[in-house]
């Protein structure tokens, strides 16, 4: 601002002839110029964040090229209740894994994973919550028309090892209420809220509903949300064969990720099924037969 007001008083002094009218201009463009620096924004503390508003209309561009395709014909889904109680993976035999996507179904998200999961022929395991379906039944409806496995989330994402019995019975109930309800389907598996399930109330969960609890072994933290590319290369560096892959359909940034990371799975040779289909796969470790050293 004073470089400003230097040059006009400079230009005035050294043109005399310019009168009392110019006088009058110097006076105003000097309160034009003051106040322009007071509108201004002032400076972010030094090491303070510069905060950008959203651009929400981005979408990260598709892929060039033929996207690969996941082949497994139709895997068996049938899997015995004897098959265990929790699984945060299954011992296999191949590259199977199965993707799991929690907190929906999501109005704007959800369709889009569904679209880039049907270009590679992708069947995917939603686990979600018995209120978002009771609001959102088209898109559950959609996402079991294309093949997809539907879990229990919850009714109301609360944390379930805090509640009494009565009350995980009644989350589990809506939950399955509202599915069969929206697409008349019955689940097969359920996966806790933040993970969070006492082992009794596993038991009681798989007793009472037929409902192996189901975690994970690849978490890339995307509710953290730390950007479509770091998703991808998190998911990409720890998945291994067997392995289930959380993911959260209700963050657009996770959604945004999905081309990458499918395409980077399709290509190290990983075959996509459902949870259920991964467990109807499960094979028991052969044992070890310890070598015994003849006596003398």
């Amino acid at each position: 601002m004073e470089n400003s007001l230097q040059k006009i008083g400079d230009s005035l002094s050294q043109n005399p002839d310019l009168g009392v009218l110019s006088r009058r201009g110097f006076m105003a463009a000097s309160a034009a110029t003051i106040a322009s620096c007071k509108a201004a924004t002032p400076p972010s503390p030094a090491g303070a964040p510069i905060k950008t508003a959203p651009n929400t209309g981005y979408r990260t561009p598709a892929v060039p090229g033929a996207s690969p395709r996941n082949n497994v014909g139709n895997p068996s889904s049938n899997f015995s209740k004897n098959a265990g109680v929790t699984f945060s993976r299954v011992s296999v035999s191949g590259n199977y894994i199965a993707i799991t996507f929690d907190d929906g179904p999501h109005p704007q998200n959800t369709p889009r994973l569904l679209d880039m999961l049907a270009k590679r022929n992708i069947k995917a395991t939603f686990y979600v919550i018995g209120r978002s379906v009771n609001t959102h039944p088209d898109v559950l409806r959609r996402t079991v028309a294309e093949g997809h496995e539907i879990g229990n989330h919850s009714h109301t994402h609360r944390l379930l090892s805090k509640l009494g019995d009565s009350e995980v019975r009644k989350e589990m109930q809506l939950c399955a209420d509202a599915v069969g309800k929206a697409a008349g389907v019955r689940m097969r598996t359920m996966r806790p809220p933040y993970g969070g399930l006492l082992q009794r109330q596993r038991e009681l969960i798989h007793n009472e509903f037929g409902y192996p609890t189901i975690l994970w072994s690849v978490d890339p933290l995307d509710w953290k949300r730390p950007g479509p590319s770091v998703v991808a290369s998190r998911i990409l560096s720890s998945t291994t064969a067997g392995g289930i892959v959380l993911a959260h359909d209700l963050h657009s940034q996770t959604v945004d990720a999905m081309p990458a990371t499918l395409d980077g799975l399709l290509k190290k040779g990983f075959k996509f099924v459902t949870v259920s289909q991964l467990i109807a796969m499960k094979t028991e470790p052969v044992p070890t037969q310890a070598s015994v050293t003849p006596a003398p």
